[in-house]
């Protein structure tokens, strides 16, 4: 099966050289390429790829809002996107996170770590580090603004409470093998309370989850400390 990719960046010598690592892989393909946002919308509604790779910061529509345009788009729901930035965390992450990305990488990647990457968020998974998704909680997702909102308590009402405590342990950074390490379970079983957690939740991945846990108020970030 090809994994085909629609790449999103002003810069073309960088969209050269995703464009000839992506087809020297046996598994994958670029359909298309954007130079902003508008276009990597309106390419994504024509080719229907299933991942864009997606710059934030573009001239006139930005990554994000383009990022945002996709995710909402029923006819695209199931192209992921996986956002690329000069810098791993910051606030446009964790824009676009909620927005409905899949995960992000920092431009400063080796080939294969973004090859990977690619595939990871393909087959369905979100790419986040358990440092990074601590990092962007605590900085960004614990304190959204109103209108961000988008889990509350009682939408949780329909898990069960196994499937709960996997969130929780999900939204805190750990991996389907730590936490069946904590729960004496195995690794298949917390990933399948993770996508019936994810299914009853409407939850488009792993990284939605993730937002969902904190906005509901079922996990709650720990201050950021000053001295570090």
């Amino acid at each position: 099966m090809t994994i085909r990719v629609l790449l999103a960046d002003d810069q073309a010598l960088l969209r050269a050289t995703f464009r000839i690592l992506i087809d020297s892989c046996a598994d994958m393909e670029v359909v298309g390429e954007a130079t902003d946002g508008a276009e990597a919308v309106d390419l994504a509604r024509a080719h229907r790829p299933d991942l864009v790779l997606m710059d934030i910061r573009m001239p006139g529509t930005d990554g994000l809002a383009a990022t945002s345009a996709i995710c909402a788009d029923p006819d695209l729901v199931a192209v992921r996107v996986l956002i690329l930035t000069t810098f791993e965390i910051d606030e446009y992450v964790a824009q676009a996170l909620r927005a409905g990305a899949s995960g992000f990488l920092g431009k400063d990647v080796t080939a294969d770590v973004l090859l990977d990457g690619i595939r990871t968020v393909a087959a369905g998974e979100s790419l986040l580090s358990p440092t990074a998704t601590r990092t962007l909680i605590t900085r960004f997702l614990a304190s959204p603004a109103e209108s961000s909102q988008s889990a509350a308590p009682e939408d949780l009402a329909a898990l069960t409470a196994r499937e709960r405590e996997v969130m929780a342990w999900v939204a805190e950074g750990h991996s389907n093998e730590e936490i069946a390490e904590k729960l004496f379970v195995s690794p298949l079983t917390v990933r399948t309370h993770v996508h019936r957690a994810m299914t009853k939740l409407g939850a488009r991945d792993r990284a939605q989850l993730v937002v969902m846990a904190y906005q509901s108020g079922l996990v709650r970030a720990v201050p950021p400390n000053p001295d570090r």
